[in-house]
């Protein structure tokens, strides 16, 4: 089930926190419980996900995305990621989450989230692809950065998100069906 106590926590003690621009981290704090874990007694791979929420709205709620997006009418989903695990997160381990806006392009805004353990080794990285969608479909995302007062030209991507961006189109959808 989705951590929905967490959540309401997150937004609680984020609601007052600054402004974010993009390139900005947003930096929370976590508990791996034990209803987190997996059978191999570590962070569950799909509640890594969940927790990854946690982190990334507050972020959209600093940088102003969230209030924009209610104001407008639209929603946000997620349109993709692709996720690097290397280290475990075990039972009660602490850990620091790293989220920022990293650019867009002409129907997506990039966010990357990061999870650190309290030693300072990166657990994970994510790399997220959000879509702002209205009645009409995908807003494009200059338009988005227009009405949140951020100049409507993104922030170079990185070379590996590019080539991510590439194999996404070249990827066959529908897929094959056995």
């Amino acid at each position: 089930m989705f951590p929905f106590i967490r959540l309401a926590k997150e937004i609680f003690k984020f609601r007052n926190a600054p402004h974010l621009k993009v390139g900005e981290v947003h930096i929370s704090h976590h508990i791996c419980w034990p209803w987190d874990l997996d059978f191999a007694f570590e962070l569950n791979n799909g509640r890594t996900l969940s927790l990854l929420d946690l982190a990334r709205i507050p972020l959209f709620m600093r940088s102003g995305m969230f209030s924009m997006v209610r104001r407008e009418g639209w929603s946000v989903a997620m349109a993709g990621v692709v996720v690097r695990y290397r280290r475990r997160i075990k039972a009660f381990d602490r850990f620091e989450t790293q989220s920022r806006v990293i650019g867009w392009d002409n129907r997506f805004v990039y966010v990357e989230q990061s999870i650190w353990k309290t030693d300072d080794q990166c657990a994970n990285q994510a790399i997220y692809r959000v879509a702002i969608a209205g009645k009409d479909g995908i807003v494009d995302p200059h338009h988005m950065a227009k009405l949140l007062n951020v100049p409507p030209q993104s922030p170079e991507l990185p070379a590996w998100i590019n080539t991510w961006v590439e194999a996404e189109a070249a990827r066959p959808w529908p897929p094959e069906r056995s």
